[in-house]
């Protein structure tokens, strides 16, 4: 179940791309204008999620305090806790309010993530398994299922496309004998257009492969088959980006020093954007903000050792950088007035409580008892 990415993909997000492609004939430029298209369209949800998560870092502190005290008086009296909850909540807001416009907006993000990472800007991978078993276990070639339905772009007018299947994705083989991959039309006619590559990644020893994917078993064990359609533009370059298709950090041609930058990039901006809430978050522990140090590098070694195509990072990157231009100006809002005296209420008692210069650490005891 795709929660209707599918759909998404391919009558939303390539139907655009289609239309900027007329516009700017360049693959670079498409992803840089359907990245601000898709996230401006996404402002009022994103938006509203922010502005919840930037009330609840200020009352936190004392919703969690209201709450204890409700629970306490009234723990006898589940219907009056409920009423004083939901005052509670209409006064300072539904801590669970800002995670709705997420979900709501997931399906989009994760189709555009998906049109990103297919064609026409990266090669489309199916993955299948094939197990080959001695022939005193198995004497017939028995194999299961084909992938859905992919939409592949063979031209760089990005006017014509088709939409193929591939097949299978499961395969059991004994050996000596051969099992069929095949990449065809919605039609059922065979796809030849774009020369679909066919490749082992695990097992070679056990298998290979002869002419038009043909697999031939060779030793019991399971060997891991990539069926590969070229993207048209994987290997156009936009910027500093050589190949938007490219995937990883290296390769054959050594380094790919675009796609380190681009990851170094997102990792100073997620850093940026994580201190620039932090700085207006007064309820923030000193482990939180340990945590938020530590975050960037995780999330860009994630990059590292699970390679993502150079336009999908370059998506990435310009998304995350909207995000921080955005949120800086929705933290330039005035707070509600009641948020507001909440916040004043902590920075002055954040300022009574800040040790003066010539003050040691036990004469501020006794002051503070």
């Amino acid at each position: 179940m795709d929660f209707g990415v599918g759909f998404l993909t391919n009558s939303v997000m390539l139907p655009i791309l289609d239309f900027l492609y007329r516009i700017v004939p360049n693959y670079g430029v498409g992803i840089v204008l359907l990245t601000l298209i898709v996230k401006g369209l996404l402002w009022p949800l994103t938006a509203g999620s922010i502005r919840s998560m930037r009330k609840m870092q200020v009352v936190q502190p004392e919703m969690q305090r209201r709450t204890k005290e409700i629970q306490e008086k009234y723990k006898n009296e589940p219907e009056r806790m409920q009423q004083e909850m939901a005052g509670l909540y209409k006064e300072y807001g539904n801590p669970l309010a800002g995670c709705l416009p997420l979900v709501v907006q997931m399906p989009i993000l994760f189709a555009l993530f998906a049109t990103l990472r297919g064609s026409p800007f990266a090669d489309t991978v199916h993955m299948a398994t094939v197990q080959v078993k001695p022939t005193s276990e198995l004497t017939r070639v028995e194999t299961e299922g084909k992938s859905w339905e992919y939409t592949i772009y063979l031209t760089d007018g990005m006017q014509e496309r088709q939409k193929i299947t591939f097949s299978p994705n499961f395969a059991r083989v004994p050996v000596g004998k051969a099992v069929q991959f095949k990449v065809d039309q919605v039609n059922g006619q065979p796809f030849t257009a774009l020369s679909p590559r066919f490749e082992i990644v695990g097992g070679a020893e056990k298998g290979k492969f002869l002419a038009n994917g043909t697999l031939e078993a060779l030793a019991p064990g399971d060997v891991n088959v990539h069926v590969v359609v070229p993207g048209i533009a994987a290997e156009k370059g936009f910027l500093f980006v050589e190949k938007l298709g490219r995937s990883g950090i290296s390769g054959k041609d050594g380094i790919y020093w675009d796609s380190l930058l681009m990851i170094v990039l997102f990792g100073v901006s997620l850093y940026f954007s994580q201190n620039m809430t932090a700085k207006h978050n007064p309820s923030m522990t000193e482990q939180q903000k340990q945590i938020n140090k530590i975050t960037p590098f995780i999330f860009s070694g994630m990059f590292v050792f699970f390679p993502l195509p150079a336009g999908v990072l370059l998506y990435i990157l310009l998304s995350n950088l909207f995000q921080i231009v955005q949120t800086y100006l929705l933290y330039r809002e005035p707070l509600p007035e009641n948020i507001q005296r909440i916040l004043d209420q902590a920075k002055r008692k954040e300022e009574t409580d800040k040790p003066l210069p010539f003050e040691n650490k036990q004469r501020r005891n006794k002051k503070k008892a």
